[in-house]
């Protein structure tokens, strides 16, 4: 009997712990953590990326004056000379190309450098290419298995288009070079993000352009 009282004295007193640690954790938020947030290190790169020209598309995102230029983006116009090498590479070797360009925006407003050819498709849409356009149509018909993304916003265009195509089983290639924010911290986070996120990371690779070659 002794004993059983002890028992239920003692779940008593385990309740009423829990209850005031429920209180607690509920009258706390993120914002009392901030300050002790130490930014996790940055994801490896991979040196050597090798696709398969036919089965790989280069998706250009947004290279648009209305969000890229020297006045809203500059990290964006800086990004233009080695995109052009990659679009221009992409070609040579017969990948598929697919622009993209921001609600506003005409495809005549592409940045010259990289302007579309003709056949080329251009999709128009807000962060997520995916989403009220022939992005994923265009894809399949194609044959697609995996996509090379650059562009601008990196937390916008980037981050949505490429994690949407993950999440439809397309294995994703991020040259961090080719992406563009306004502060280095969103390509900072998108890179992380893109390497950690549930069902996106395990299809991902991070790299730099001029690791990217081309062939079966």
């Amino acid at each position: 009997m002794k004993t059983a009282r002890m028992l239920g004295i003692s779940t008593i007193v385990f309740c009423l712990v829990m209850a005031g640690l429920v209180v607690f954790a509920a009258d706390r938020t993120i914002m009392e953590d901030w300050a002790s947030i130490k930014t996790p290190p940055p994801p490896p790169l991979s040196s050597v990326v090798k696709v398969d020209p036919e089965k790989t598309a280069l998706l250009m995102l947004d290279f648009n004056k209305q969000t890229c230029s020297m006045e809203r983006r500059p990290r964006c116009i800086a990004t233009l000379p080695d995109v052009k090498k990659l679009l221009d590479a992409a070609r040579s070797n017969g990948l598929a190309v697919v622009h993209s360009i921001a609600p506003g925006a005409a495809p005549e407003d592409i940045a010259a450098i990289v302007a579309p050819r003709e056949g080329e498709p251009v999709v128009q849409s807000g962060p997520d290419k995916f989403l009220g356009t022939d992005l994923e149509k265009i894809l399949k018909e194609k044959g697609i298995k995996a996509v090379i993304v650059v562009g601008t916003a990196a937390h916008g265009a980037v981050l949505y288009t490429a994690s949407g195509a993950a999440l439809r089983s397309i294995d994703v290639i991020v040259p961090v070079d080719g992406m563009s924010a306004e502060d280095i911290f969103a390509e900072q986070y998108v890179s992380w993000h893109m390497k950690n996120a549930p069902r996106v990371g395990a299809r991902t690779v991070l790299t730099k352009i001029e690791t990217i070659t081309f062939g079966k």
